[in-house]
């Protein structure tokens, strides 16, 4: 099947639904996986002590997920391609939600990091797929609104994620950060079963049959799955002071580059590197991994920082970042018109600039004696460039980009965004723990500010 014929069933292919009460329910499940990947974290000196787990053993709940996780993103398209979407996407639903019961009910620790894997691997898949069917319902003019529902959801879940968590563990218990998936997934399953389907291109790749590629599969896992593990347990182990680290970072350089050459010379490749010669689908990935360190960095530090100095609650930090959720709220759809009528280089132009003097700004009115009146427009003036930035970056992304290649697009754009927020984090602990030491110094105070300073800035 040609390129040209696979476009223009592309274009006259229609969802028997309507478009946007599909675009609802994928979103429904992408918001709950996104939800999950940051509720947990507020949990984990609770599970540890019901576990009886040591604090430094309880980091794994997080790195577990994240590692299954990272490794079935980019080859989300491929599964895909050889599964059937629908299928697909179906089946991760299933591994999420029966996971989810199962982190539940863990009664150790080791269980608990056994089923937090298979949530990563049913999660993996959500995110993107999501996307992808959002890029395959609407027609090429009306994506921009569809990924403006999408772009709410990577950006609120984790807004609401700690906050959730913390009022679910305080009231609740732990587990129940994970049962509250179960009503959610199982609706989200019928529902897709009932208005989702498939694209005729789909089908016909999948009747073409797909080769198993065992050694891209092996190289990625080994490669993605290593960098995960010494990203989140780098700064605990002394770095290269470490063997095991070292260890880690040969073995994902090597992995990870002999996975670029191994795929780009392949007829049917699990990652299509390739993708990466066109320059809007190359450079949306870079910006997406820009926005993913920067959407994160902005997200957490502003309620640790309430939380940890000025002396918040959990809800009342939440509480100052929830205006920003408003206006996200409101900025998201008129993001989808505009980038039917202004350029999207325009668009990402501006958003870039906004959020650079927002960030200046936040250097300029961060200090202990910060209102909360102060912290909610300080986190407004935040996100007013992430609605520029997300939609126009993820429609750049599929410019140039054969329709049936939709799906491995959004495997790679998220891909990015995650590992992009993975690094921060990975530096805000090693800034965490930095602060942890000068914070014994009488000059706490203006220790902090100047950190702050410079992150808000960086």
């Amino acid at each position: 099947m040609s390129s040209a014929a696979l476009t223009i069933d592309q274009d006259v292919w229609q969802p028997k639904y309507n478009p946007w009460l599909i675009a609802v329910v994928v979103a429904l499940a992408a918001f709950m996986e996104v939800l999950d990947t940051s509720i947990a974290n507020v949990a984990l000196p609770y599970m540890a002590g019901n576990l009886g787990a040591s604090n430094d053993q309880s980091t794994w709940v997080l790195t577990s997920y994240l590692v299954s996780n990272a490794i079935i993103l980019p080859i989300s398209g491929w599964l895909a391609g050889a599964l059937g979407r629908k299928r697909f996407f179906m089946a991760c639903l299933s591994i999420f939600t029966v996971s989810s019961l199962l982190c539940g009910i863990a009664p150790s620790l080791g269980f608990l990091l056994l089923f937090r894997v298979l949530q990563g691997v049913g999660g993996g898949g959500l995110q993107p797929m999501a996307q992808a069917i959002l890029a395959d319902t609407f027609p090429p003019q009306q994506r921009g609104l569809a990924f403006a529902l999408y772009g709410i959801t990577a950006i609120m879940a984790p807004t609401i994620g700690p906050t959730l968590g913390g009022w679910i563990t305080f009231n609740y218990s732990w587990r129940w950060i994970f049962f509250i998936n179960l009503p959610v997934g199982v609706i989200t399953w019928f529902l897709v079963r009932r208005f989702v389907e498939d694209p005729p291109y789909l089908s016909r790749l999948k009747a073409a049959g797909v080769k198993l590629d065992y050694i891209g599969i092996a190289l990625l896992a080994l490669g993605v799955g290593a960098l995960q593990v010494l990203l989140d347990k780098g700064q605990e182990d002394d770095w290269f002071g470490s063997r095991f680290i070292t260890t880690l970072v040969v073995v994902s350089a090597v992995c990870l580059v002999s996975l670029v050459i191994w795929e780009w010379y392949q007829k049917a490749p699990i990652i299509d590197v390739r993708m990466f010669k066109s320059f809007n689908f190359a450079f949306s990935s870079l910006m997406m991994f820009t926005l993913g360190i920067l959407l994160f960095s902005s997200l957490v530090l502003m309620p640790q920082f309430l939380q940890t100095l000025v002396g918040y609650t959990s809800q009342l930090a939440g509480l100052a970042l929830s205006a920003g959720g408003l206006v996200l709220l409101i900025e998201m759809p008129i993001m989808g018109q505009l980038t039917t009528k202004i350029q999207a280089r325009y668009l990402i132009a501006f958003g870039w600039l906004a959020l650079s003097i927002a960030m200046f700004y936040s250097t300029k009115r961060i200090d202990l004696q910060i209102s909360f009146s102060a912290a909610t427009w300080l986190r407004i003036t935040q996100v007013i460039g992430l609605g520029f930035l997300f939609v126009p970056i993820t429609l750049v992304a599929y410019i140039g980009i054969a329709p049936e290649k939709n799906n491995a697009v959004a495997g790679i754009v998220n891909f990015m965004r995650n590992m992009g927020s993975r690094v921060w984090a990975n530096t805000r602990r090693r800034w965490s723990l930095t602060r942890g030491f000068t914070s014994r110094c009488k000059r706490k105070q203006q220790v902090w500010h100047i950190s702050t300073r410079l992150w808000f800035f960086a």
